[in-house]
């Protein structure tokens, strides 16, 4: 007679003949069995072709800071967007501050594989070339890692891509990401055509349902900053939840 511990062991093990029976699908650096949120994302066309290339949107979380509403007046492809993704099966947000993110309602309780965030920008309040619109950003981006990191899995990534050259190096990336214990392992060059359909978005104003030059842009992607030695490191949330569960069933057993 199989004993409890017994039985959730064959659960387990049937589960992972399941998994084993789904295709994984890839789109550069992401993959449809990843779980992956994605920040700021204009008309959610970045999200789309995600969902696209997964065939499905199960694993997927599409923000934006503005509302619904907003998006419907000032992006010509947003609704049909978002429409597909919601039957694709992604979980769609609106009003989602980067900078406050870990604390929205239905985020704190979720980790994420990777958090993506294409182009941030904090607004526009004069030339790109000005000192108080570059500190503008880099407070922005430092609140968006200090967020990120809370909701990231301990073997997660963050991803951000961004343009190169002056005055974007200005913004420091590296060094923004490092305040809150994130480490850059790897740069890519970021080139659209790979994420088909992706069009990239101003923030407001008049224009903001054109695109904006970003030949030259890379792609960041930083890790928690972890000693490899540490015992006490946190332990993937999956593999916890899993160790609870073993630990209760024992215990009635």
């Amino acid at each position: 007679m199989a004993t409890p511990v017994d039985e959730v062991v064959q659960a387990s093990a049937v589960e992972g003949k399941k998994d084993e029976k789904k295709e994984v699908k890839w789109l550069k650096h992401y993959s449809s069995e990843q779980s992956i949120l994605t920040v700021g994302d204009g008309d959610f066309s970045f999200s789309l072709a995600l969902a696209t290339a997964f065939g499905s949107g199960e694993n997927l979380v599409a923000t934006s800071v503005n509302s619904y509403d907003y998006l419907a007046v000032s992006y010509s492809n947003a609704e049909p967007n978002i429409t597909e993704l919601k039957r694709m099966g992604a979980r769609v947000l609106h009003d989602v501050d980067a900078t406050e993110m870990k604390s929205h309602a239905y985020l704190k309780l979720d980790q994420f594989d990777r958090i993506v965030f294409n182009f941030p920008h904090a607004g526009f309040a004069g030339r790109e070339t000005m000192s108080h619109v570059i500190s503008s950003h880099k407070d922005h981006l430092r609140a968006f890692f200090r967020n990120a990191g809370g909701l990231l899995r301990a073997d997660g990534e963050i991803h951000v891509s961004h343009k190169t050259g002056h005055p974007y190096d200005r913004w420091e990336i590296e060094q923004l990401a490092s305040e809150s214990s994130l480490v850059m392992f790897k740069k890519e060059p970021f080139w659209q055509f790979e994420y088909p359909g992706y069009n990239q978005k101003r923030g407001a104003g008049a224009r903001c349902d054109k695109n904006f030059p970003i030949s030259g842009s890379v792609t960041y992607k930083f890790s928690m900053e972890r000693n490899e030695d540490d015992e006490s490191a946190p332990i993937h949330l999956t593999v916890a939840l899993d160790l609870m569960k073993l630990e209760a069933v024992t215990s009635s057993a």
